[in-house]
């Protein structure tokens, strides 16, 4: 069991990563707490898949590649749901600068339809480095 739902947790990224907004979409509850707070200040937010793809679509895709790293998962079943606490590192590309972000997650996952389904989505912000002027250019380079 701990094995599907880390790889539930790994698909959304690799989504994200491959740019695959319906493999994203597919690894989540109809209803996902999504919540960034520790790194941007909003509050965490209750949004569709849909309303969760079309945000990330409209960021990511500003950089050249994504790569997500995770790690050092720690999974707690309690019956037909479950939580998963790992390391996260994400790299932002655009030519060769990078932008990095480092962090913690904490997913809650629900078991339906014998899936596992994320419905929490927490990150907590550690810290960046590199090139922190890449998620402006990101924006910029989609308006463009």
């Amino acid at each position: 069991m701990k094995t599907d739902i880390i790889h539930q947790v790994r698909e959304l990224f690799a989504g994200a990563d491959e740019r695959n907004w319906q493999k994203v979409a597919v690894t989540m509850s109809d209803r996902v707490l999504l919540d960034y707070s520790s790194m941007n200040g909003n509050p965490g937010t209750l949004l569709t898949p849909v309303q969760i793809t079309d945000m990330w679509s409209g960021f990511l895709p500003g950089f050249d590649k994504t790569i997500h790293r995770l790690s050092g998962f720690v999974v707690e079943e309690q019956g037909d749901t479950c939580t998963a606490h790992f390391k996260g590192v994400a790299e932002h590309w655009i030519g060769t600068a990078c932008w990095v972000v480092a962090g913690t997650y904490d997913v809650t996952l629900k078991l339906a339809d014998y899936k596992w389904l994320i419905t929490d989505l927490v990150f907590h912000f550690e810290q960046q480095s590199g090139d922190t002027s890449l998620p402006a250019l990101a924006l910029e380079r989609l308006k463009a």
